[in-house]
């Protein structure tokens, strides 16, 4: 059997190393050039965390992800407010859970695919065509390419969802935020190593992630009221953030030497059905739950892994898998979107009293008593 995947992000790449893993041959498709890397911090746990183990790749994940040593929150003048510190952020994140940039998870899933899968870079589909038999693809590259079955993991903005399922319009919720995320060439001064340190103000939020291995990451989230339709990064960041003081401007300085920057709204895609034939999507071109939710990886190495777990229940017959697969994914995908519109309120709030009562819970995990309990519950058991 063979698959074709659109896409060598998280979800193509754990969908390709799971398809190897019961015996399919893959061929991945990617739009950019080449491989990308940084990216921002996620939390990788849940069924993502279950699913790299029974995937064999967790011993590598966890040598990639990092645990970071304080957590401070800033006032925009760059006082503190309050910090925690590392075994509250450890309680706070659980025990079946790492912490690790999104570059490096798919660095760990590149490695286990590269001996096993053709990855094509600087390509993508053009037409698809597909009968009950097969699925046949026209790429940019002038190939065409036959499969079993091919896969849509190729994100928020996904071509294979425009062309099988319709317009972009159609699928995408928009929650009225935008994000730029890029790797700085120096950490700032005034970030120690290995922390975290963050501000929110007038529903703008900004952060720097030092990680200890001396990579840091710049990261800059804010209601779309502050965009404006056609302006570059550069331009609309100094622009929205141009009256913070504290380690912003040396972070927008660092904007310019940066190899390349995530910059895109905040979406959710909604769609009634995730398959059609032998076309299935996965990922955030499927569901994309959001950086509010902060499940999107987890869910995808996590869906990756059921579907070959029912790819392999049902040899042959394709349909029937992608339905038992969508049947068993939905409903954690679902819930994870619910949280993430939930959460959008408050992530980067413009009323000073709700930034407070959002940040409340972090207070009070900060005091002593809070800690030594949530020390004693979570981590020492």
């Amino acid at each position: 059997m063979r698959a074709i995947i659109i896409g060598a992000g998280i979800a193509g790449l754990a969908t390709a190393l799971r398809l190897h893993q019961i015996g399919w041959d893959t061929l991945i498709v990617e739009r950019a050039p080449q491989r990308r890397g940084g990216g921002y911090a996620v939390t990788f746990g849940g069924i993502g965390y279950d699913a790299a183990e029974r995937m064999g790749i967790l011993p590598d994940l966890l040598k990639k992800g990092f645990i970071t040593d304080e957590l401070v929150y800033h006032k925009p003048n760059g006082e503190r407010r309050f910090s925690l510190d590392r075994a509250t952020i450890t309680a706070t994140t659980g025990p079946r859970s790492i912490t690790i940039l999104r570059g490096d998870l798919e660095s760990v899933l590149y490695e286990r695919v590269e001996g096993h899968t053709e990855i094509r870079f600087g390509a993508t589909l053009t037409a698809v065509d597909q009968d009950s038999r097969a699925v046949r693809v026209s790429l940019t590259d002038g190939t065409v390419e036959e499969a079993d079955l091919l896969i849509g993991a190729d994100g928020l903005h996904s071509a294979t969802r425009a062309l099988l399922f319709g317009p972009e319009k159609d699928f995408l919720l928009d929650l009225e935020h935008k994000v730029a995320v890029f790797m700085l060439d120096q950490r700032p001064a005034s970030i120690a190593p290995g922390a975290t340190a963050t501000l929110s103000s007038g529903g703008r939020t900004a952060a720097v992630i030092s990680i200890p291995d001396g990579r840091n990451v710049a990261f800059f989230g804010y209601r779309t009221g502050h965009a404006c339709p056609g302006e570059d990064v550069a331009t609309e960041l100094r622009r929205v953030y141009g009256d913070f003081g504290w380690v912003i401007p040396e972070a927008l300085a660092g904007l310019a030497r940066a190899d390349s920057v995530y910059f895109d709204t905040i979406s959710q895609v909604v769609a009634p059905t995730w398959s059609k034939g032998r076309v299935v999507l996965l990922g955030d071109a499927a569901w994309c739950v959001t950086l509010f939710a902060g499940y999107g990886s987890s869910l995808a190495v996590g869906g990756a892994d059921r579907l070959g777990t029912e790819l392999a229940a049902y040899p042959g017959d394709i349909p029937a898998a992608l339905a038992a697969w969508e049947q068993a994914i939905r409903p954690e995908a679902e819930r994870k979107q619910k949280l993430g519109r939930r959460v959008k309120g408050v992530y980067a709030p413009a009323n000073p009293v709700v930034l407070w009562l959002s940040q409340l819970p972090l207070r009070l995990a900060a005091l002593p008593p809070v800690r030594r309990y949530m020390t004693r519950r979570f981590i020492k058991g």
